[in-house]
């Protein structure tokens, strides 16, 4: 897949630049959300990072979230990570295809 469909995927807009951030080194918010789905989306043939903190990417990402937008966190988190599988789930079907 090629990266003009790629961007067109659902949830690219946190995939692609997690992506990125991870290359250099960045944990943001896109970051930390594609390291959560890391196994799925090397399965799809993406450098996702490995997970290889004490604490798994998905509590990082609520701190994160938590620390930036308080009591919000948990509706942008939840936000964030149907995203990510919608990307995922998008990306299976267009390989099967």
């Amino acid at each position: 897949m090629d990266e003009r469909e790629l961007k067109r995927l659902p949830g690219a807009e946190i995939v692609l630049p997690g992506l990125a951030d991870l290359q250099a080194g960045r944990m943001s918010t896109s970051a930390l959300a594609v390291r959560s789905a890391a196994p799925r989306l090397r399965s799809l043939g993406f450098e996702a990072g490995g997970i290889d903190d004490e604490e798994p990417p998905s509590h990082q990402l609520y701190r994160q979230l938590q620390h930036e937008l308080g009591d919000a966190a948990h509706s942008r988190y939840n936000a964030i990570l149907s995203r990510v599988s919608s990307f995922a789930r998008a990306a299976e079907r267009a390989r099967a295809s």
